[in-house]
């Protein structure tokens, strides 16, 4: 995800360094977004100046130190306390006007802003995996987020030439809400054995959804998307209709998460 985003941003113009503490994970982000900016030059969809320009623009480093900006997206582990950590190492090195996006796509960012240095500049801005492809961007307003910040991230979102949608912090808050019951029922006819894994797929994408539930539980990491549930469910006071899974909660037992790993619902080679 960060790897999407930093693309996104540097094609949209904007001077963009890349930070992550594993230097393997910077060697393997700018080899993915070399590929990615050529499929895209390849299929015609930009140009081979954009693409220089892209790559141009983007820095990467492991030195905290180095990430002076004026906005920070952070696409790191789902857990609070990691968010709060870094956003105040960040901005112990930066001017208060700096704003300090979190792409949480469940943990409550007014939580998130509780913790941090300066929490009236603290907003959600959550992507969609994959980031590059995906046009919605989730803009969400915490109770102690500036309205010019909001409206900052709106522009910035749209130069990136992304769809925001602005909302309050709630549970979820939209995409991810009503995405619970198109995961959670899937599974539960599995577990059920009222249809199979590859039936519910075919079915959903007949339908016109682009991917089935477990295909796209397999995109997403199936830590990610069982931390979402279960962070969402226990903030609406554990209902039984969203209960996390046990079928997924034994995959992320087992390190099948998807994709990245090589199997989750389905079998992958890299």
């Amino acid at each position: 995800m960060g790897s999407g985003i930093a693309q996104v941003a540097a094609l949209a113009g904007f001077s963009t360094i890349q930070f992550d503490v594993n230097e393997a994970m910077l060697i393997k982000s700018k080899a993915g977004i070399e590929k990615s900016l050529q499929q895209l030059l390849d299929k015609g969809k930009i140009s081979a100046e954009a693409r220089a320009g892209g790559l141009s623009r983007i820095r990467f480093t492991n030195e905290i130190s180095d990430c002076v900006a004026e906005l920070f997206i952070e696409a790191i582990v789902e857990q609070k306390e990691a968010k709060t950590i870094l956003f105040n190492q960040l901005a112990a090195i930066n001017t208060p006007e700096t704003i300090f996006a979190t792409n949480t796509s469940s943990i409550a960012v007014t939580d998130i802003a509780s913790a941090v240095q300066y929490p009236s500049r603290v907003v959600g801005m959550h992507f969609f995996n994959p980031a590059p492809l995906m046009k919605l961007v989730e803009v969400v307003k915490a109770v102690q987020t500036e309205d010019t910040v909001v409206k900052t991230i709106v522009d910035i979102a749209l130069q990136m030439g992304k769809t925001p949608v602005v909302c309050k912090d709630a549970p979820g808050f939209i995409v991810n809400r009503v995405a619970r019951h198109y995961y959670l029922e899937a599974m539960k006819l599995v577990e059920q054995e009222l249809a199979t894994i590859e039936t519910v797929d075919a079915i959903m994408e007949a339908t016109g959804f682009k991917m089935g539930p477990f295909k796209l539980m397999d995109l997403i990491g199936m830590d990610i998307n069982f931390g979402v549930s279960t962070i969402v469910w226990e903030a609406l006071g554990k209902p039984e209709r969203l209960t996390p899974s046990p079928i997924q909660k034994e995959k992320v037992a087992a390190g099948e998460l998807g994709r990245k790993t090589g199997k989750g619902f389905y079998g992958y080679i890299s």
